[in-house]
Order: structure tokens, then C-alpha cells, then sequence
């Protein structure tokens, strides 16, 4: 991606519509609205309107980082197809950033990052700085290696009292623009949705409709 080509990170994988203009190493744009649902049908509105802002079309992007979860399902589809689709139309590359990435850019020392799972559950990682130690993990807060031992600093959405820092989400979308910069630069493939369970919904009880021969 050239320099002076800006990137364009967005993330729907919570209750929200968030986006981010990564330009010449600085953030020059970014929006975020809170919604539980609708981000089908408002993200690339409120994208195009960002671009207006700041006096860029679409045709101006060089690249695109999205946010590919852990988190919501629909939002998390939402995103990385509309992502997968600009990195198409626009023939620019398109790469994917994790919830627990983001949270653990720019840190340093042993860090363990929590976003919000299912059922009042907690998503986990481990980093060292932010470099990841292990894999995303899913606890509970009654459950064992919950909790971080000394010395290890908890980044994000813990329970509140517990002296953990939580960033706020317009910061996080802008990790995604900067942790996706760098793996366009390394060349990272296609973003594709990260889940760690199968979705809560379930097929419909009733039975399907019976087909009649003519």
C-alpha cells in the first residue's frame, strides 16, 4: 500500500458502527454509533460520509482493515463481507484484526485482554507486549486461570473494580486502522469472521413445507 493512499478500518462485531481513516501515519477520521442493530444497513453510510468529510471517495483508499471478532455474529459477517467486497471492487488489499489484537496494540509487558463473550462470559489472551503467548480462549469468572497472576496487566472489558484498563471503543476501532497497516504490509490474506462457538440461534421447530407433485 502506498503511503499516501489512506486505510479505511471499520468493526461491527459489538453494538456499534465504527470506523477509522489511517492517512500518513496519523488518524484523520473516525466515527462511531452505537446500535444494537441496523449496521447492515448503516455502515456504508456512514463510511461514505466519513470519506466526504475529509474530501476522499472510495476510489482514494489503498487499503482496508476490519475487525473480525471475537464478538457478535451478524456483525462480525456484516463487516468482513462488506470489507472482502471493497478489497474486490476497488482492487486494494483487505486484512483482518482481532478484538484482542487491538486491545493489545501499543502496550508493553505481560498483558492478558478480555472482550465480552455470551452468557456474562469473557473472551482471553494472553499477550507479552503484542505478540500473543496462546490462543483466544473463552472464561468464566468462577473458573480456573481466570484471573491474571502478578505482574500481568488486564486490558479491557473485565468486571469493574478490578484495576483493569478498558479502552474506550473509538480507540479500538483506530487499533484496528494501525494493527491492520502492518499486516498490509506483511501481506496478510483475506479477513474471514473469527468465531469460537457456534451461533445461539436454532433452526426453526417447525416443520418444513411439504412439496406436492403436480
Amino acid at each position: 500500500m502506498p503511503p499516501e493512499q489512506p486505510l479505511l478500518a471499520f468493526d461491527t462485531s459489538a453494538a456499534h458502527c465504527a470506523a477509522a481513516l489511517l492517512w500518513r501515519g496519523d488518524i484523520v477520521a473516525q466515527v462511531r454509533e452505537p446500535m444494537a442493530k441496523g449496521q447492515v444497513e448503516r455502515l456504508m453510510p456512514m463510511i461514505e460520509e466519513m470519506l466526504a468529510g475529509v474530501g476522499l471517495h472510495w476510489r482514494d483508499l489503498g487499503a482496508i482493515a476490519v475487525g473480525v471478532g471475537p464478538g457478535n455474529f451478524t456483525g462480525i459477517r456484516i463487516s468482513v463481507a462488506a470489507a472482502r467486497g471493497l478489497a474486490l471492487g476497488l482492487g486494494v488489499p483487505a486484512v483482518g484484526v482481532t478484538g484482542p489484537e487491538a486491545l493489545a496494540y501499543g502496550r508493553g509487558g505481560l498483558l492478558r485482554v478480555a472482550t465480552p463473550a455470551a452468557r456474562g462470559a469473557l473472551y482471553l489472551q494472553d499477550f507479552g507486549g503484542e505478540a500473543p503467548l496462546g490462543p483466544i480462549r473463552e472464561g468464566h469468572v468462577d473458573g480456573a486461570e481466570f484471573w491474571p497472576g502478578p505482574g500481568v496487566a488486564m486490558i479491557g472489558d473485565w468486571p469493574e473494580g478490578r484495576g483493569a484498563v478498558c479502552p474506550d471503543p473509538a480507540a479500538r476501532v483506530c487499533a484496528i486502522a494501525f494493527v491492520g497497516a502492518r499486516k498490509v504490509t506483511a501481506g496478510a490474506g483475506l479477513p474471514a469472521p473469527f468465531y469460537l462457538r457456534a451461533a445461539d440461534a436454532a433452526p426453526p421447530s417447525d416443520p418444513p413445507p411439504v412439496i406436492l407433485d403436480a
